[in-house]
């Protein structure tokens, strides 16, 4: 008989271990949902980033979304020298003051076509978009489809770089975008990204 208990005593103490173990794992599921936005649009964050503050938006903005991350990836990488905009004669200065300038891409999208919204990242250079999302811009065709531009930056707003992005994907739907802090939540992207998708 007190083998009979045994038995029983370690089928309930097992049953009790599945059940917890269940219940753990539907609301770790349930918290990852909550997390991700759920959308059936193909989304897309695709981002360049010159010193990785970007970059760390741009995976959270992913995150957030459950969009598919891309980066923008010049074919010269930029160095800090490069990057000084006090200098004059610095390239990015040399590139901002160019508007027809366009900075080669290393890597490029193979489905672009797929994707219904597409969230493109920079820092903001001189007011604006940097030169090598004029060239990303003009890479694809972004018919119909919607372009949403996020930016970092050390002070400066996003000025017109909307604007200039639709001139240059005349038939997509860009919007104006929003300019971030470096340390904006995954919840405050997850709520403003809620509208495109």
């Amino acid at each position: 008989m007190k083998y009979h208990f045994n038995n029983k005593f370690i089928l309930i103490i097992l049953s009790i271990l599945i059940l917890f173990g269940s219940l753990a794992v539907l609301a770790n599921y349930n918290k990852t949902k909550e997390d991700t936005l759920m959308t059936d649009k193909k989304v897309l964050v695709a981002y360049f980033s010159a010193t990785g503050t970007t970059q760390r938006l741009a995976e959270r903005l992913s995150k957030a979304t459950g969009a598919d991350l891309f980066e923008i990836k010049p074919e010269r990488p930029y160095t800090s020298a490069d990057l000084d905009w006090q200098n004059s004669n610095s390239r990015s200065s040399l590139e901002m003051k160019d508007k027809n300038f366009r900075p080669s891409i290393a890597n490029k999208i193979d489905n672009m076509g797929s994707y219904e919204v597409i969230f493109i990242g920079f820092p903001v250079w001189w007011y604006r978009e940097p030169s090598i999302i004029d060239t990303f811009m003009e890479s694809y065709d972004f018919s119909g489809k919607i372009v949403v531009p996020f930016a970092t930056s050390g002070g400066s707003p996003i000025g017109e770089s909307g604007e200039n992005m639709q001139s240059l994907a005349p038939n997509a739907k860009v919007y104006h975008g929003k300019c971030f802090s470096a340390n904006v939540s995954e919840d405050e992207l997850k709520n403003w990204a809620a509208e495109w998708l």
